[in-house]
């Protein structure tokens, strides 16, 4: 049970410090200038793939499965990170 616990944390944990990471980065670096929506957006990519991850681990599947289906879900949220920053797929909500 305390092992469950703890992959849960550390799946929550990643998003919490790269969601900080940016915050201080917009605060310090020249440049960067993220909006509240840009916060929220990224918040809800980054722990919706968290929760989701954290849903295929805690299955009962095997774990070649699991390992297959964590990489379609992370892939599939570094396609939409990329499409909303760069526009790589020409959708109108591709960034500028």
């Amino acid at each position: 049970m305390t092992l469950e616990k703890q992959k849960t944390t550390i799946i929550f944990a990643v998003p919490t410090l790269l969601m900080i990471t940016a915050f201080f980065g917009n605060l310090f670096v020249e440049g960067w200038s993220w909006s509240p929506s840009d916060f929220v957006v990224a918040a809800v990519l980054l722990f919706g793939t968290a929760f989701f991850v954290n849903l295929v681990i805690r299955s009962k599947k095997p774990l070649l499965t699991k390992l297959m289906i964590c990489f379609i879900i992370l892939l599939l949220m570094a396609l939409v990170w990329i499409e909303l920053a760069v526009g790589i797929f020409g959708t109108p909500f591709a960034g500028s």
